[in-house]
């Protein structure tokens, strides 16, 4: 995901962000990135792609040598690729069912799209970056021979498998389920190995000391309680006048307003939850637009499809603190004609990319901003 400026009141990738320590020089190297895993990638200034390693515990900032252009947020040329998942499986060399894509994310530089992906299953899963460009050429985004820097989280979670049965998990598979680079900072979402688990930490770039992160609290008002050990699925930043915020949204859906200033190390916040969506769900991505004149959230679902929110009132809506039974909070409409969602990013000011998976089967497709 990358964030672009916009007119009128919400201001995006416009973030002022206190960064400790970003007059260190950045700390390069060359050579191979060892990931462990390629979960979520965004986007920073000048083609840098930050990669999430959950597996590894880290995030990495690669450079693509696809740089800044002064037009990065006008139109750029439409990407369409049928069956993608079986084109990158043949591509690596193996099928569509051992292929999983974590990951979309557009190159502002050049229009690119790059996808991470799983290939293979379970814990010896190898991680893979492919990118994607207009024609619809797609080759791997090698890691051995490239300039990057690396942020290794200091609190992760274990890496190890607790539970039995259908509650069997392990918790360093979340360890980061989003990020975003906002002026100066790349925000990281997962979970810690604090009490407090649920964690949003801002890490300034160049990566200097990586600090514990900011441990979230919610009220989620479908379960009617208190929580402080799930894990943000997606978010976006957002800026009204120069108040920068956090919008992340959660399994079962509660939709929370966090603000950046208060995101300091080993400091607890408690989110304002500004809508329920809807239980039995899975927020899946989310961007930030505009569109004649107005500023919206489009956050794609597992169960519930893609949902067009209005930011009208957001800033100013005061938190749900009471059980929810169904829909409350923040208004939306479901776009119909999106279905089989699963991952979008902001291609130019008036189109995004999407990842549609249906039957077995995933394309990439250019659709018009709704």
């Amino acid at each position: 995901m990358y964030l672009r400026s916009a007119l009128a009141g919400i201001v995006l990738g416009a973030m002022t962000v206190a960064a400790a320590g970003a007059d260190v020089p950045k700390v390069e190297q060359h050579g191979k990135v060892e990931l462990k895993s390629a979960g979520p990638v965004a986007f920073g200034p000048n083609g840098v792609l930050f990669i999430g390693d959950p597996k590894g515990a880290a995030i990495f900032a690669v450079e693509t040598n696809e740089t800044a252009s002064p037009s990065s947020g006008r139109s750029k040329p439409s990407v369409n690729v049928d069956g993608i998942n079986q084109k990158i499986a043949s591509l690596l060399g193996t099928s569509t069912d051992q292929i999983r894509i974590q990951d979309v994310a557009v190159n502002p530089a050049s229009g690119k799209v790059y996808v991470s992906i799983a290939r293979g299953r379970g814990a010896d899963a190898l991680p893979v970056i492919v990118r994607v460009d207009a024609a619809g050429k797609i080759d791997e985004f090698a890691l051995d021979n490239v300039t990057f820097s690396k942020a290794a989280l200091p609190n992760a979670p274990e890496d190890k498998e607790t539970g039995s049965g259908r509650r069997r998990q392990n918790s360093r598979n979340v360890a980061i389920t989003d990020l975003a680079y906002i002026d100066g900072t790349v925000i990281v979402a997962g979970l810690s190995n604090e009490e407090f688990a649920s964690n949003l930490r801002a890490i300034p770039y160049p990566f200097s000391e990586i600090n514990r992160g900011a441990s979230i609290e919610i009220f989620h008002g479908s379960h009617g309680q208190l929580e402080t050990r799930s894990p943000i699925r997606t978010f976006v930043p957002i800026s009204f006048g120069g108040n920068p915020q956090i919008i992340a949204a959660y399994t079962c859906t509660p939709l929370v307003r966090i603000p950046v200033s208060e995101l300091r190390p080993g400091v607890k916040v408690r989110g304002t939850t500004i809508a329920e969506l809807g239980n039995f769900n899975q927020p899946l991505d989310i961007i930030a637009y505009q569109k004649d004149g107005k500023n919206f959230l489009l956050l794609a679902n597992a169960a519930r499809g893609v949902m067009k929110i209005s930011t009208d009132g957001l800033l100013t809506r005061e938190g749900i603190t009471k059980p929810v039974r169904g829909i409350a909070g923040q208004p939306y409409e479901t776009i119909k004609g999106w279905k089989g969602v699963k991952q979008l990013d902001q291609l130019d000011d008036a189109n995004a990319i999407v990842l549609i998976e249906q039957d077995g089967k995933a394309d990439l497709r250019t659709l018009p901003l709704p």
